[in-house]
């Protein structure tokens, strides 16, 4: 005799268990973020001193994210590369300055490469600029101007304005 083969299912409440575990997963991935001008080694490799001219350069890697007010004969480039997870603070995975100086002729002189590690952390001061006039609460500022009406002085007439303007 054959008897008919029950299925088993799955309670609602373990359906909407997995469903918000797999929301919470998916919201857990990280992200990449490019920040800046992030040099290619390999075409960096072909910008030689003593030969590329500034032209080149500019061919090669672009324009520099920044240059000296008062040096034209240094170009940097700058970027960053970090990781954000979920509401995390993003985390700095890879940082560089290229430093390309150029000699009077615009040729390249030398090429440095800065990494996190030379850089110099500094520190943030929390004070604040006080600024004059008085300090309003919460209440003045939102019923301030309560009452204050601007009454014209007198009627105006029409403006009339000079020719050609």
């Amino acid at each position: 005799m054959n008897m008919p083969r029950r299925t088993q299912r799955l309670p609602l409440s373990t359906l909407a268990g997995a469903a918000c575990l797999l929301f919470l997963a998916a919201g857990c991935t990280s992200t990449i973020d490019t920040r800046g001008h992030m040099v290619d080694p390999d075409i960096l490799a072909e910008v030689k001193p003593g030969q590329t001219s500034r032209a080149e350069v500019q061919q090669l890697l672009g324009s520099p994210s920044a240059t000296p007010t008062f040096d034209s004969d240094s170009w940097y480039y700058i970027g960053r590369r970090t990781e954000t997870v979920a509401f995390f603070d993003p985390e700095v995975i890879e940082q560089q300055v290229v430093v390309v100086n150029f000699d009077a002729n615009g040729t390249v002189s030398d090429i440095r490469r800065l990494d996190a590690e030379d850089g110099q952390a500094i520190q943030v001061v929390e004070r604040e600029t006080p600024t004059a006039g008085r300090k309003l609460g919460l209440l003045q500022q939102l019923f301030g101007n309560l009452g204050r009406f601007n009454v014209p002085t007198q009627e105006r007439g029409p403006v009339i304005s000079a020719p050609g303007r």
